[in-house]
């Protein structure tokens, strides 16, 4: 990507992709993406569990009846954070996902995020205890969302600047 402008407009919600397989050093810049966000008071309160696996992926995507993305992506990111070691730990976790997001588009790989925070299974069930018992995570663990990641099945258009909300943004007063 030439600047940070292109990449934030071609960024787009990718819920389809190919079977490609995303190169291991690509999967490594993606998740340094995520350890390099910044957190309150550089606590690193968040986690990544990476999942490639398909038939993980395909047990992961039971989280949520709009999960089957994550049965058709190559990679998906399980972001989770530390209420214990941050009372901000979704910011901080937002904040890493946006990045890994980023990240993924400079290298023209596609990406959706899948919220798990407050979400329920098909049959009701929580979401996040649902993908907690599947990765055996910690119990104080709280997951946020999952990314979803694959080569794009095809390319979406950039957003349209003439469609900005900037009836959204008030200076000084509301």
């Amino acid at each position: 990507m030439t600047n940070f402008s292109d990449l934030v407009k071609k960024r787009r919600s990718i819920r389809k992709f190919t079977d490609e397989k995303i190169q291991p050093e690509h999967v490594e810049l993606i998740l340094k993406a995520g350890l390099m966000s910044p957190t309150s008071k550089n606590s690193h309160s968040w986690h990544f569990i990476a999942v490639e696996d398909k038939e993980k992926l395909e047990a992961l995507s039971k989280c949520k009846n709009t999960g089957k993305l994550i049965a058709g992506s190559t990679l998906s990111i399980i972001v989770a954070g530390d209420p214990l070691t941050s009372d901000v730990w979704v910011e901080d976790c937002s904040i890493a996902a946006i990045m890994m997001q980023l990240q993924a588009e400079d290298l023209n790989i596609g990406s959706c995020w899948v919220q798990v925070r407050g979400r329920e299974t098909d049959n009701g069930g929580s979401s996040e205890e649902y993908v907690k018992d599947l990765f055996d995570l910690p119990m104080q663990l709280q997951i946020l969302a999952i990314i979803a990641f694959g080569h794009k099945e095809k390319e979406k258009s950039p957003q349209d600047e003439s469609k900005l909300l900037w009836e959204n943004v008030h200076i000084e007063k509301f």
